[in-house]
């Protein structure tokens, strides 16, 4: 057989006696056409196996092009172009033809590219390995390669279409990747009931957010060396696919974990959570300046999943301790302290359990919570269920103010941001222990400029409580409440309404038998006439 430059020696010989009638520019034609079917014939002998008998198969076909190619232009270089006068341009003419073939024949190969990997390495093997020192630029092919277009002849938008196919591929791999993702969270962790781990710092942690990062950064990380547009649509591509996953994650999360008994595993699993989609968010903040509208919207998906997560720990908290705060201010309360204990055993626990959810969300749960243990314990006294007699007042004051400061303590151990809610009880206590009715009204105005937004109904109930059912007293303390509202400014006016307390609040009216002490005299004016 013979060698490659004596097959295109002869190959050459017969062109140009066959076709020496056709004068130079016939002849040369025909030679040149001779030149690049000796090209495609050596791209065709190149082995390629097929995609479903090797995993690498277009890589190992890619490294065995690139080395064939050097290896007969390295020949046509020492041997073939001596047979040549200079005219011909004979390397010239045998580096165009492997531009134009080359670009044929990987239209050809990407046909038959599925999987992302086989993408990466068309791109790979067009940008950075063709015309660098493997190949086009081999050291083996200077000087005559100095002088040459190194670039392939690629067919208009062919390149924008292989990188448009490998975002689409890398999309469509970002999905089935958060797809396998929650399938082994649901039979690793939820199946089995096993209880989250923790981090160096102890809080709870998923490796959610590693997974999906890692994925999106190892994305991100093999389409920069490819080029850095790449790389942008890659990310966005990863990160429209990500936008869903925050909705489809509370779906399997809801379906999978809602029956479950343990309501403490439950709670530990949305800590979990929320402290994972933190991480997520705070990973993908990274990509904001070359996909910010990609990342705004991931963002806001996040935030809407943690706030109702955060919401489901806050309905379970308050599901938990309704019934203790429903008992406040009733006989029962002031008898005994178990409600109130109950209350407290459950909000220590809540407390214990936040030590392990990040900031800034724990800081937001606990001030909720607080708001509402508060609200709820308050708002007892305007139901009117109760009101104290014989000088119980003075019992109720002291225990109010008692578990008012152990509330206090509590929720400023769990660093509650609602400091403001402190001194609502012992401005209460105050009213409610005063022994002198008179001197009641002399503890409204702290009251007031606190809490701007209690009304007449409001400070009606709480003196219903302290036993100040009705008469001139009560009426007077009213008054001075209105008067207090017009010299603050605050008549008419709720306050700051991120601090609104009382407004709340709906007040029962309390049946104080006032037609059964009425005078016949006023009674009357009331009846139809006879």
């Amino acid at each position: 057989m013979w060698p490659v430059s004596s097959r295109r020696r002869r190959r050459g010989r017969q062109s140009l006696g066959s076709g020496a009638w056709l004068g130079s520019g016939g002849w040369r034609g025909a030679w040149r056409e001779a030149v690049s079917e000796g090209v495609q014939a050596t791209l065709k002998s190149v082995h390629l196996d097929r995609p479903e008998q090797n995993a690498s198969w277009l890589a190992i076909h890619l490294g065995m092009l690139g080395k064939a190619i050097v290896e007969d232009l390295k020949k046509v270089k020492g041997e073939l172009q001596g047979s040549y006068p200079p005219s011909f341009d004979v390397f010239s003419t045998y580096v165009s033809c492997y531009h134009g073939a080359v670009s044929q024949h990987l239209k050809r190969l990407q046909q038959q590219v599925t999987d992302l990997k086989d993408y990466y390495t068309l791109l790979d093997w067009i940008i950075n390995h063709y015309e660098s020192e493997k190949i086009m630029s081999s050291p083996s092919l200077r000087p005559e390669m100095e002088a040459e277009n190194i670039g392939l002849s690629l067919e208009e938008g062919f390149l924008d279409q292989l990188k448009g196919k490998y975002c689409m591929r890398a999309k469509e791999e970002m999905r089935a990747s958060l797809d396998k993702i929650l399938e082994l969270e649901n039979e690793d962790m939820w199946i089995k009931k096993q209880a989250p781990a923790t981090d160096d710092e102890h809080f709870f942690n998923s490796d959610i957010h590693m997974d999906i990062w890692t994925k999106v950064k190892s994305n991100a990380v093999n389409s920069k060396r490819i080029d850095a547009d790449l790389e942008m649509g890659v990310v966005c591509s990863c990160l429209e696919e990500l936008q869903q996953f925050p909705k489809q994650f509370e779906n399997e999360f809801r379906y999978c974990c809602n029956s479950m008994e343990n309501p403490s595993l439950w709670a530990d699993y949305q800590i979990t959570y929320i402290n994972s989609f933190k991480a997520l968010k705070e990973h993908m903040e990274g990509y904001r300046e070359c996909c910010p509208t990609q990342v705004d919207h991931l963002s806001r998906e996040v935030d809407g999943l943690v706030h109702r997560l955060v919401q489901g720990l806050e309905d379970q908290f308050k599901n938990d301790v309704r019934p203790y705060l429903r008992r406040m201010m009733t006989r029962k309360w002031l008898s005994t302290d178990e409600d109130f204990q109950q209350l407290l055993s459950r909000t220590e626990k809540l407390s214990q359990r936040c030590s392990q959810m990040r900031h800034p969300y724990v800081q937001m749960f606990v001030s909720s919570l607080h708001y509402y243990v508060v609200k709820e314990y308050v708002s007892q006294l305007m139901k009117n269920n109760y009101s104290c007699k014989n000088r119980k007042h003075d019992k109720a004051a002291t225990k109010m103010r008692v578990q008012w400061d152990e509330l206090n303590d509590l929720f400023e151990e769990m660093k509650t941001t609602h400091d403001w809610l402190h001194p609502v009880g012992d401005h209460l206590s105050n009213i409610i222990g005063e022994k002198n009715k008179r001197d009641i009204k002399n503890h409204l105005k702290h009251l007031v400029a606190d809490y701007p937004d209690i009304s007449k109904k409001h400070l009606s109930a709480v003196l219903y409580f302290r036993g100040l059912v009705r008469g001139r007293e009560k009426r007077v303390i009213l008054q001075c409440l209105t008067e207090l509202k017009k010299k603050l400014g605050t008549a008419g006016n709720t306050g700051d309404k991120k601090r609104g307390l009382f407004i709340d609040m709906q007040v029962t009216i309390a049946n104080t038998n006032c037609l059964a002490n009425m005078p016949f005299s006023c009674l009357s004016s009331l009846l139809p006439d006879s």
